[in-house]
């Protein structure tokens, strides 16, 4: 099993991808025959998630998916930082030794 930071760091890397991933259908807008990147997440076996990004099978864009996407993204990435964060003080806690 993963400590709680590589666990949290996974989250944080999946939603970086999610962004990218975002981002890059945004740009494309305007392109012909564009396919859009679609983002795959499988939950590892020790704990936290695997991305890896597939190209749509059809052709077009979805500016609101990609637009919610990129906010959801953003939050599942500061909530996986907070995690991070809580986790490597409460490490730092255990390991002061104030007496």
């Amino acid at each position: 099993m993963l400590s709680v930071p590589a666990i949290s760091l996974s989250g944080m890397n999946a939603a970086q991808t999610a962004v990218d991933a975002a981002a890059h259908n945004v740009a494309n807008l305007a392109t012909s025959g564009f396919r859009r990147m679609e983002i795959v997440q499988v939950t590892a076996a020790g704990g936290g998630v695997t991305t890896s990004l597939a190209q749509s099978p059809e052709v077009g864009n979805a500016i609101e998916a990609d637009v919610v996407g990129q906010l959801a993204a953003k939050n599942a990435f500061l909530a996986n930082l907070a995690v991070f964060r809580a986790s490597d003080k409460m490490l730092g806690s255990l390991l002061d030794r104030t007496s």
